[in-house]
């Protein structure tokens, strides 16, 4: 994996586009300012999280004795599950993330931002080449900030795609994760075999 896809396959699992309505909704009872506010906080909390687990995810793997081929056989499968479910969303209920008050660490920086998938793929791309940790740093960087430009933007990215246009990019880049996903899960099978 080089820099590049490792960016773009953080980017799509942070899967910001699909975050959109759900952030919206949740600061909807804030006003301009403050909804601001709450999102930069939230980005920089998330990004704290995960730069922390890309560098000691891999430890936390160590310790556990798991092999690189369980790794990406593995990350291959959570990718393909989180690729089908954007390509064929359920039915989101934000009722589930909705609380009173100023919403901190969650819902929008665990499990919105920082979510289960991005740390596996984190740990899997650290595990598989340990030696290129700045490049992996580099795609998390460039993915986080894609992500942040958009919640950001999130009001302006809804007046202009609406719910369906959302949805239609949320699905194409669901696709995009599946083949990368089957890609990975092939590699790692290979791997393993030989």
């Amino acid at each position: 994996m080089d820099l590049y896809t490792a960016a773009i396959t953080l980017f799509l699992v942070m899967d910001p586009l699909g975050n959109v309505p759900i952030f919206l909704s949740i600061l909807k009872d804030f006003d301009a300012k403050k909804r601001r506010r709450i999102i930069i906080r939230e980005l920089l909390i998330s990004f704290g999280i995960l730069i922390t687990f890309l560098y000691l995810g891999q430890y936390l793997l160590d310790f556990l004795n798991l092999r690189q081929e369980s790794i990406s056989i593995s990350g291959g499968i959570i990718l393909f599950l989180i690729g089908i479910r954007m390509v064929f969303p359920g039915r989101h209920s934000i009722d589930d993330f909705a609380g009173s008050g100023d919403p901190f660490l969650v819902p929008l920086s665990i499990p919105l931002i920082a979510g289960p998938s991005t740390l596996a793929m984190l740990s899997l791309i650290s595990q598989n080449q340990p030696d290129r940790m700045m490049d992996w740093t580099l795609a998390l960087v460039i993915a986080w900030v894609a992500t942040s430009i958009i919640l950001l933007l999130s009001t302006q990215f809804y007046r202009i795609f609406k719910d369906n246009g959302l949805s239609a990019m949320e699905r194409l880049m669901g696709m995009l994760l599946i083949a990368m996903s089957v890609q990975m899960f092939l590699d790692g099978i290979a791997a393993y075999l030989n």
